[in-house]
Formats: structure tokens, C-alpha cells, sequence
């Protein structure tokens, strides 16, 4: 186990404010105050956390009270949300870490995305010539990829952790045990899967008990999962990535445990125990951008999020968007990423099996070849054509447009800061709301069906496509864990669930907290539009609920259509200029966030 990773930086004022109140020192325990309730914002010091769920955060800031740093409370949190939300994430899923260590002042990055088996090919999804319908994709063994969760949060504490992965998922395998209260948003999800989750007996017998969802209000317990956590805390990630929980894996992917009874046509997949055992965790330089004199760091390939989002932000960059009434605002954010898109479908994959142009595509001279092409008084025609990063030529438009293909939306974000000044930005999931839909028999917990996120054929016929199937190939993402830099120092760290929605929200809340000087926690509220090279806008009710707003973006041409319900549920933290940390998360987006600090302050 690594040293305590932070201690120099520790800031003595409020060292001495943690003795006065009696918060434990590094590496000695203590009780801590009963959980608080949900709140969407919280201020204070000794560190931050801020989820989606109230139990959750609650390890989380448990964790950093007790004296653990940032790396620990996200593992910990990241377990938790295993239990408390496990139709977006879990042990059977992926994500991207992205860490600013204190001491160093560098930004990290681990890349824990789910691996196809080796072997996939570029005609994974299709069969007699034909792409495969979507939703028999996602309910299948086949789009089911080597899970990178649990050894994100092995490497993660392995480098910058200060506690063992059994310390760190003991309180969630103790939630797991004792069991948490159902809301209305666990109740709900279970709804909208009833019908293929009720296809197989071991998710049915989980989460239909009796054939309908828990009811809001009661306990639920998941002792299977305990004992899949007892059994990482004991044996360690070996446990699924050569033992029998990956065994367990195999067997189901490759046999999926379907009712006989149920008409759906759920396909096997070809994973095997081989491709568990060579599953590894890749840290990866980040995304650099440089934003108004500010360090933006985000996830790079095969993540689409830190690129895209700084392709955006560089378009932008030249524009004074603090200057500008809102609904011109908007309309230079959603052209930023109608263009962003269209460079992200054409260049961005796996980069261990395609040559991805980070550098170009970030790059400030590319930018403004794109931003050039924005009409101050016309949206752009969608999908419009992607640029070659590598040959900018200022304000012409490319040839063979490329449109967004869709991408799951069910993601869970947390974020997490310390008292040293450490900070974690951490998108995870299992892609799909409920992934595969299939509970690993015994094991507690959802395969994902982050296959899906390939493309099942090429996108624009006759280009090549850098996001097929391949052998042990890693799907593109659009998760953008995010972590902003002011002279070296955290600022802020932000990200969201969404699917490709992600990284609208997140250039979204930046540009809102960064050019139109919001506050985090309204930032994070604002009514959401994400453009992505469509021919309408998704948008959510709340935006079309600004009419003067609207009436404006309609005369540029700019076209809208309604979201599902919601776009993201993002979580934040900001350092505030006293040294105080600032929590946020969403006020009322899928049943509202939990946001915490160790120490409020003011005193609440």
C-alpha cells in the first residue's frame, strides 16, 4: 500500500479548525455525524462530495473524514452507487477516472473502459448482410464487453489511494447487506425494464419480487452483491478476472440465463475467461484545452468527451459569450458542437487499433478553420461534414457528413475533493439504463451492453469508420469526466451521465460557470439543449419553456425536439477563493443529488 499521498499540501488554518471540532486525523477513526439529507449543495472544508445519491455520498464523505483522500472516497462512493444505482453502474460495467494529484499538481487519467472478446469483428452485430434491430443488441451476451470496473478501482487506490480495496468497498458491501430505502427514481427504473428484466429469472427474482417493483419506501437488500464484495475485499480483482466470479460471468454471457417462457431473442456472446485474464486498466495522458486563461483536463480516446468538448470550447474560445444576450449564447454553443460532433464521429476510436489526431483535434488552428463556418444568424444544415484536423483550411466546409449514432444515456457521475486539495472527476456505467438487463446468477449485480456503443456498420458508406467492432477493442465513449485548472491549482471538476449527451452538458455547465458567471449549483440547473450534428436540437421541457429565448433561436433557424425527460444528471466541485469547497449537484434532475462536505461552513 502506497504512502498517504498529499500530506505537504495540507493547509494549516484548517487543519486547526478539524482539531477544534474534533474531525479525525489520517488513519484514525471516527464516528461521524448520522447521514444528512439530500441536498444539492453544501459548503465547507476538509473535502467534498457530490453523487447522485444520498447514501453514496454519504460513504464518500464518511471516507474523508476518517482520514482517507480523494482516490479512496471515489472507489468507496463509486461502490456504493453499485448498490444504490446499479441500473447505470456496477461491478459489471466500465468508466474513466480522471485524478489531480495535490502534490505533483498533474492531472491523471485511467482508462477502464470494457474490452469486446477477442473474437469480435467488424460484423459483431450484424447478420445475413443487416445490422441486428438495436434493442435485441442491447438485451444480448453479445454486447456484453470484459468489465474495467472493478480494476479501475484496484489500479486507482494501487497508485493514489491510501486504503486497500477491501477497506474501500466495505461500506458498500455493508449497504448492500443492511439495505437502503427505495425512491421513486429505483422504482421507476425498474418499471421502465420490467418487461426484459422479467425475462430472466435471476434480475426478475431481484428486482420484481412477487412481479412488481419494490415499493417506494421500503428496504432493499441485495445479499448476493454483499457477498460479491466480500469476496473483491478478500481475494482482490482476481476474484472476476481469474476466479469464480468471472467464471460466473463467462457462463451467463455466454448462456444467458433467459426464461423459456419469454419471447425475447436474447443472443449469446463469445466471452471468455482469456479475455477476463487479459483485461488491463490503461493510464492515459490527458486532454489538455486552454479556455480563458484556464487549464481544461479532460478524458482522451477512446473517451470522445475531453476531445469533443475541447474542439468546442476552442471554437468558442474567440467569441466573448459574457457579451452576448442569452439566446445568442446558445446559439454559438449548440453550433460549437453541431461541428464538434462531426469531427468526433469521423476521427475518434479505440486508438490502440486507429490513428486518432488528439493533438490536431484540440488544437487552436483547427478551431477556428471550424468556427469560422458559424453564421451568427443561421444554424448550420446537420449533419454537416467533418474537417481533416491534420490539413485545416480556414471556414470550408468537408465532403461525407457524419451523423451521431445513439449511444445509452443511464451513466452515473461523481466527483470528489480532499483536504490536501486532491480531486476526482469519475463517469461510470453499465451504458444502457439496466444494462444488458441480466443479473449474473448468485452475484448481485447487471452486465453491461457497452458493445452497443460500436458502430454495428459503418456510419457514412464508403468512410472509414473508426468506431467498429474489433478484437479486444475498446467502444468509443462520450463520458467526460472533467477537471478544470487555474494556474496549476483546482478550480473546478464537473461531469454527467447522458450517453453522447455528456459532453453537451459539460460544455454546458463549463461555459455557464466560466463566461456567463453562474453559480455551480446553477450551472448544473440550467434548462439543457444538446446539439449533435442533428437537424433538431434535443432539448428539455424547461428549455422550451423560454419563450423569448426560443422565438430567437427559431428565427437563426436553430431546430428543437423534445428529450425523453431529462439530459444528464451532472455533479460538481468547485474551490472557492477562502480555501472552502464547494459541492453541486442536480436540484431536481432524476429525484435531485446529494452534495456534501466534511466540515460545513458556515455551520448549518
Amino acid at each position: 500500500m502506497a504512502a498517504h499521498r498529499s500530506t505537504p499540501v495540507r493547509i494549516t488554518a484548517v487543519t486547526a479548525i478539524a482539531a477544534l471540532v474534533g474531525v479525525a486525523a489520517p488513519g484514525i477513526a471516527s464516528a461521524g455525524p448520522p447521514t444528512p439529507p439530500k441536498s444539492p449543495i453544501a459548503v465547507g472544508y476538509l473535502g467534498a462530495v457530490s453523487s447522485i445519491d444520498v447514501d453514496a455520498t454519504a460513504i464518500g464523505t464518511k471516507i474523508l473524514r476518517e482520514g482517507g483522500n480523494a482516490v479512496d472516497a471515489a472507489v468507496a462512493t463509486a461502490a456504493a452507487l453499485g448498490v444504490t444505482d446499479p441500473f447505470s453502474a456496477g461491478v459489471g460495467g466500465g468508466g474513466f477516472f480522471v485524478y489531480y494529484d495535490a502534490r505533483s499538481g498533474k492531472v491523471h487519467t485511467l482508462d477502464g473502459r470494457e474490452t469486446a472478446p477477442s473474437s469480435a469483428n467488424e460484423n459483431l452485430f450484424v447478420e445475413n448482410g443487416k445490422a441486428i434491430p438495436f434493442a435485441e443488441a442491447v438485451t444480448s451476451g453479445l454486447s456484453v464487453g470484459v468489465p474495467g470496473t472493478p480494476a479501475t478501482w484496484q489500479e486507482a487506490l494501487r497508485k493514489w489511494g491510501t486504503k486497500s480495496l477491501a477497506k474501500a468497498v466495505k461500506p458498500a458491501e455493508e449497504l448492500a447487506r443492511k439495505g437502503f430505502t427505495v425512491d421513486q427514481t429505483f422504482n421507476t427504473q425498474i418499471a421502465n425494464n420490467a418487461a426484459r428484466f422479467s425475462a430472466f429469472p435471476s434480475t426478475r427474482s431481484l428486482y420484481l419480487p412477487g412481479g412488481a417493483p419494490p415499493a417506494v419506501g421500503t428496504t432493499f437488500k441485495n445479499p448476493d452483491l454483499a457477498g460479491t464484495y466480500a469476496q473483491l475485499a478478500a481475494k482482490g480483482t482476481d476474484a472476476l478476472y481469474r476466479g469464480p466470479i468471472g467464471a460466473d460471468v463467462v457462463d451467463t454471457v455466454r448462456k444467458p440465463p433467459v426464461d423459456p417462457a419469454s419471447a425475447l431473442n436474447v443472443r449469446p456472446g463469445d466471452l471468455t475467461a482469456a479475455d477476463l485474464a487479459k483485461y488491463r486498466v490503461v493510464e492515459r495522458k490527458p486532454t489538455k484545452t486552454e479556455y480563458r486563461g484556464l487549464d481544461v483536463y479532460g478524458m482522451p480516446a477512446p473517451s470522445s468527451g475531453g476531445l469533443t468538448v475541447g474542439e468546442a470550447l476552442n471554437i468558442l474560445e474567440n467569441k466573448k459569450l459574457s457579451k452576448l444576450e442569452k439566446a445568442d449564447y446558445l446559439h454559438y454553443f449548440l453550433e460549437s458542437t453541431r461541428y464538434a460532433f462531426a469531427d468526433r464521429n469521423r476521427w475518434i476510436g479505440d486508438p490502440a487499433f486507429v490513428d486518432v489526431p488528439a493533438k490536431e483535434l484540440i488544437s487552436q488552428k483547427f478551431a477556428d478553420s471550424r468556427a469560422c463556418l458559424i453564421d451568427p444568424a443561421k444554424a448550420g444544415t446537420s449533419p454537416v461534414a467533418p474537417a481533416d484536423p491534420r490539413k485545416p483550411v480556414p471556414c470550408v466546409a468537408g465532403t461525407n457528413s457524419a451523423p451521431t449514432p445513439y449511444e445509452g444515456e443511464n451513466t452515473t457521475h461523481l466527483t470528489v475533493a480532499d483536504r490536501w486539495g486532491n480531486v476526482v472527476a469519475y463517469t461510470l456505467t453499465i451504458e444502457q439504463e439496466g444494462g444488458s438487463g441480466i443479473v449474473v446468477p448468485g452475484r448481485g449485480f447487471l452486465l453491461n451492453n457497452e458493445l452497443t456503443d460500436f458502430s454495428f456498420t459503418p456510419v457514412t458508406p464508403g468512410v472509414p469508420d473508426p468506431n467498429l467492432p474489433g478484437p479486444a477493442k475498446r467502444p468509443r465513449s462520450s463520458m467526460a469526466p472533467t477537471i478544470v485548472l487555474d494556474h496549476g491549482k483546482p478550480l473546478l471538476a464537473v461531469g454527467s451521465p447522458g450517453g453522447a449527451s455528456i459532453i453537451t452538458t459539460v460544455l454546458q455547465i463549463l461555459t455557464g460557470r466560466i463566461d456567463r458567471g453562474l453559480k455551480l449549483v446553477d450551472a448544473i440547473a440550467e434548462p439543457r439543449a444538446s446539439q449533435r450534428n442533428s437537424a433538431a436540437a434535443q432539448v428539455e421541457q424547461s428549455f422550451l419553456d423560454q419563450a423569448d429565448v426560443l422565438a430567437i433561436l427559431k428565427g437563426k433557424q436553430q431546430g428543437f425536439s423534445t428529450a425523453p425527460a431529462e439530459i444528464g444528471a451532472a455533479t460538481g466541485v468547485e474551490r472557492l477563493r477562502d480555501g472552502r469547497w464547494l459541492a453541486a449537484a442536480e436540484p431536481t434532475r432524476r429525484g435531485g443529488g446529494s452534495a456534501a462536505v466534511v466540515l460545513p461552513w458556515p455551520h448549518r
